[in-house]
């Protein structure tokens, strides 16, 4: 097919179909090939292809929205410090900015060109969550990104295929993981690559010399996909908040959301300042979160890309938590972000009830956890690791809620298999927490029972960055909250939500996360259940009767 006869409608949908192909491998690779167990097995990445305006034209499947929507804009950061004319074959970039990057400094973006006979035609963009780079660690104590680790600005990885080793060097003597961070980032470098060669094949197979084409029908077709979605909707101004715990002080958002024509807007002026500690959030995550929820509701089939995104925009006022300037420390910066769409739902279930859950656990409940294995140094770094793990979602309009499961991240339980091979801990108990989601006509996912101790007698820290503990999920329309969630010891000390903590020897950590909000009276469940299996003839009458003391109403006389 040769482009400048122009492509067909159909030939365009397929290229658009492979291209998403390409970048699944790119994920797929990185997957494979990280250090982190949090990566490898929980998925927490992105990777995706951009044209040489910035935009991005497909994701992958695989990864997070946090990182997927806020790499959408990355890259036209790194364009801007290295213009495209000035790329050569065999470059690679990196930095980990939080506010030029994906929100906090354990993420790593590293950008490469893609050439075609010697011409640049895309660039593919990556990233993923390194346990360690230094500092006072992964959790929400420090008072500036400075304390938060190893900051890299927009930087040269790689040179024309040459590897720039002072990077390097200094990358690996800011970690406690030195083999692990070295080995991340060379597995982000290395998805980038396979990448450009698929992407290559699939433009010789197609006999197409640029994106240019491609990229406009992508984004034009997704951009008026959603145009149709929203112009189904109402046009207005629809209101919400929710208090969550925050560190010190209860946290407020508030979101103002507009509907009109030429989109959807989300102001969040009204929520409470920025915090002393790392649970601020860069204004690129609170973005990522608020329209992937956006999206969730109103445009869940269309594609993500930057045709699909650019109806939905997002402002905060600066100095919020949720706009909060450098050098505020921003570590856990996820544990305000993911609660956004819960925000956001609140406003769009006043139009369209039909479409939206309850309030959930939102944000994930890791346990960052670290130690020695061994008395004295001798080289031994001992273990850092984030053990993820989830609550219960909030019900569904018309099914229950999802268990132990992580949204709006996405990102996989760690195995206590993994986390049993990489640490001293031993898991004693991991289980569904019965009760824990919220009683309704559909009710709240639940969350779970986790117990660990060590197998060495040394203490252990928990980097603590929890949520829902003060302000457990709201049900709606007469469903019950889910349970709060709770951390503390076994012996019965309870553990702040937030903050370093020490495990003694010889104790358990004990860990409840929260359960998801129900949906509708409670007692309104076995009638509707009973109507739904009348209706659909699974019951009779008599059996409905017995069995759940079903009454036929008599017509009025």
């Amino acid at each position: 097919m040769n482009e400048s006869s122009g492509a067909s409608l159909i030939d365009l949908q397929i290229m658009w179909h492979r291209l998403i192909a390409v970048v699944e491998e790119q994920a797929q690779v990185l997957l494979r090939t990280a250090f982190s167990p949090i990566v490898r097995e929980c998925g927490d990445l992105s990777a995706g292809v951009f044209d040489l305006k910035g935009r991005m034209l497909a994701q992958a499947v695989t990864g997070t929205p946090g990182h997927v929507n806020s790499m959408a804009e990355s890259v036209k950061h790194f364009i801007a410090h290295f213009p495209i004319e000035t790329m050569k074959p065999g470059d690679a970039y990196i930095t980990n900015d939080p506010w030029m990057g994906t929100g906090h400094l354990n993420d790593f973006v590293v950008t490469t060109p893609c050439f075609k006979d010697g011409k640049a035609v895309a660039l593919f963009s990556c990233t993923s969550h390194l346990m360690d780079i230094g500092g006072i660690g992964f959790g929400p104590d420090a008072t500036d990104v400075f304390m938060e680790g190893l900051y890299i600005p927009m930087l040269k990885l790689i040179d024309q295929g040459v590897v720039n080793e002072t990077l390097m060097a200094m990358i690996r003597s800011n970690t406690r993981l030195p083999i692990d961070t070295e080995g991340d980032t060379y597995s982000l470098a290395g998805c980038n690559d396979v990448g450009c060669q698929r992407l290559v094949e699939m433009m010789r197979e197609f006999e197409i010399s640029s994106l240019d084409t491609l990229g406009d029908f992508i984004c034009d077709r997704s951009r008026e996909a959603v145009l149709a979605e929203i112009a189904k909707l109402p046009k207005g101004v629809w209101r919400n908040s929710m208090v969550v715990d925050g560190y010190d002080a209860p946290v407020t958002l508030a979101a103002t959301l507009t509907i009109s024509g030429e989109g959807i807007h989300v102001d969040f002026d009204g929520t409470s300042g920025a915090s002393k500690f790392g649970i601020n959030v860069p204004l690129s995550y609170t973005t990522a979160y608020t329209v992937f929820g956006l999206g969730c509701v109103v445009a869940s089939q269309i594609p993500n890309n930057a045709g699909s995104l650019s109806l939905l925009t997002v402002a905060a006022p600066a100095g919020s938590i949720l706009n909060a300037p450098k050098p505020a420390p921003v570590a856990s910066r996820h544990v305000i972000g993911q609660m956004l769409p819960d925000v956001v739902f609140g406003c769009l279930r006043q139009i369209i009830p039909e479409r939206v859950p309850a309030e959930g656990t939102s944000c994930l409940w890791n346990l960052n956890v670290r130690g020695r294995t061994r008395s004295g140094n001798g080289g031994n770094y001992g273990f850092s690791m984030a053990v993820t793990s989830n609550g219960g979602t909030g019900a569904r309009p018309d099914k229950d809620g999802l268990s132990a499961t992580a949204y709006p991240s996405g990102v996989r339980g760690t195995p206590v298999e993994i986390a049993e091979s990489q640490t001293p801990l031993i898991f004693w108990k991991k289980e569904l927490r019965p009760g824990s989601g919220g009683a309704g006509r559909t009710q709240g996912g639940h969350g779970q029972i986790i117990e660990i101790g060590s197998g060495v007698d040394r203490p252990w820290d928990i980097l603590a960055a929890f949520d829902r503990i003060d302000h457990p999920a709201r049900g709606r329309d007469g469903g019950q909250d889910g349970a709060a969630g709770y951390v503390g010891l076994k012996s019965g000390q309870k553990f702040r939500g937030k903050g370093f903590q020490l495990v003694p020897p010889g104790e358990r950590l004990v860990v409840l996360t929260p359960g998801g909000g129900g949906i509708g009276a409670p007692d309104q469940r076995a009638a509707e259940r009973v109507a739904r299996d009348l209706s659909d003839e699974l019951v009779s009458e008599e059996t409905a009767r017995d069995l759940y003391g079903y009454t036929p109403v008599k017509a009025a006389e």
